[in-house]
């Protein structure tokens, strides 16, 4: 593994510490890394009505987003859970928005359990504005 690597995963679990889950105590944490090689943590933000509540992907994207930058080239997703964690639905939709098909995403759970894929294997069949 790179160096540049290890430091995405760090600061993914790192975020994990940080994430604001007073209801369902199932912090997420994630690092998004720009072609610049620029981090963007991101981290799940939760809300007494929970459909206002964010997720650690999304927060990174939208971090990044707002600071003007367009082109990525790897997210980490980490999560305390004992096989590598899965970005919902609607994260997968935002990823497919700002990121390319091929670019590589790390999940972790636990333990050292990691899985490698990509936005499209993520999300196959995925809508984009080609589809308008």
């Amino acid at each position: 593994m790179t160096k540049a690597k290890q430091e995405w995963i760090d600061t993914a679990v790192a975020a994990l510490d940080k994430a604001y889950v007073p209801y369902s105590h199932f912090p997420v944490g994630a690092c998004l890394v720009t072609k610049e090689d620029e981090i963007y943590q991101g981290l799940n933000i939760e809300n007494a009505s929970y459909g206002l509540s964010n997720c650690a992907e999304r927060t990174a994207i939208f971090k990044a987003v707002s600071e003007g930058k367009r082109a990525f080239k790897h997210l980490v997703v980490a999560g305390h859970t004992p096989e590598p964690i899965s970005p919902c639905g609607a994260c997968r939709q935002v990823i497919v928005e700002f990121c390319e098909a091929d670019m590589p995403v790390t999940l972790l759970g636990d333990d050292g359990a990691v899985k490698e894929t990509t936005v499209e294997e993520l999300l196959p069949y995925y809508f984009t504005n080609k589809d308008l």
